[in-house]
């Protein structure tokens, strides 16, 4: 099976990476040509010469938006899909908008798997990651053997579109656990609390999430987990969550907490940084607060 992958930034490139040093070979797309390389692939001068020269197509995208140009463009997937051909979107999207490129590639008997990550960039770079596909179960099994050398976990979750949904309904609970959890973090510092003492009693309480868990022992040692989404790229998934929410009619209350913490920290400077330092935009509104000691 001939693999090619568009977009090689921080999570495709390590994913393609997994996939070479499984001894396959990788023929990649990317607008930093630069990328290409670092992720261990061949560079396909276009996206139709990548989707001529592959039978499994992996796509890694920061959005909806960029996932339709790549796929319905003028030189673009669509445009150059044929039967049999299978493509992956591991990009976090607008479901409908997934649903409608299944439907358009299906009608040129290609296969279209919507499959959300989740695990961050260092689950990416051991091939730990856990996948929540959306689309045809027979059509996963075939491109599973692929799937299964960057992801730990693989769950199919239902038609087009489901893989996608879950991933948003993650990715919300996610951006709720980290604002929230930097805030509490914050109001400990100014409080003059211990705070590898105060984690500890969170991880060992009902206050216990992924954040306090994974994130922040870390973090107030210095280290920010860098290479993971970043706070744009949160904002704008907790705002698919929010259009997801109000196309079903679910009442989204909780949804302006970090709205609010990712857009300030967005405003604030941190925009392409690591989503972890909305602590630091949080620290910043609190009188310059931050978590580590200062040398």
């Amino acid at each position: 099976m001939r693999i090619g992958f568009a977009g090689l930034g921080n999570m495709g490139g390590r994913m393609s990476a997994c996939i070479v040093r499984a001894g396959h070979e990788v023929l990649g797309f990317d607008v930093r040509p630069s990328n290409v390389a670092a992720a261990g692939a061949a560079e396909a001068a276009s996206i139709g010469e990548l989707t001529d020269n592959c039978d499994l197509l992996l796509l890694s995208l920061p959005d909806s938006h960029v996932v339709e140009a790549v796929v319905l463009g003028d030189d673009g997937v669509l445009a150059h899909a044929r039967p049999g051909q299978i493509v992956v979107d591991l990009s976090t999207a607008a479901p409908d908008s997934t649903v409608r490129i299944h439907e358009l590639l299906a009608a040129k008997g290609a296969a279209y798997l919507d499959a959300g990550i989740s695990g961050g960039a260092a689950a990416a770079e051991k091939g730990a990651l856990t996948l929540m596909v959306g689309g045809d179960a027979d059509v996963l099994a075939t491109a599973r053997p692929v799937l299964d050398l960057f992801a730990a976990k693989v769950f199919h979750c239902g038609p087009s579109g489901a893989g996608h949904t879950v991933k948003l309904l993650n990715n919300f609970l996610n951006a709720i656990a980290l604002s929230a959890t930097a805030e509490v973090m914050v109001a400990g510092k100014k409080a003059g609390l211990d705070l590898a003492v105060l984690l500890d009693v969170l991880n060992a309480s009902s206050g216990v999430n992924f954040a306090t868990t994974n994130r922040f022992p870390k973090i107030i040692q210095g280290d920010y987990l860098k290479g993971g989404l970043t706070n744009s790229l949160m904002l704008k998934d907790v705002n698919l969550y929010v259009e997801l929410a109000a196309r079903l009619g679910v009442a989204s209350l909780n949804a302006a907490g970090p709205v609010a913490s990712f857009g300030m920290a967005r405003a604030l400077g941190y925009a392409d940084e690591i989503s972890n330092t909305v602590v630091d935009a949080i620290g910043d509104l609190s009188g310059g607060v931050r978590l580590q000691e200062k040398p």
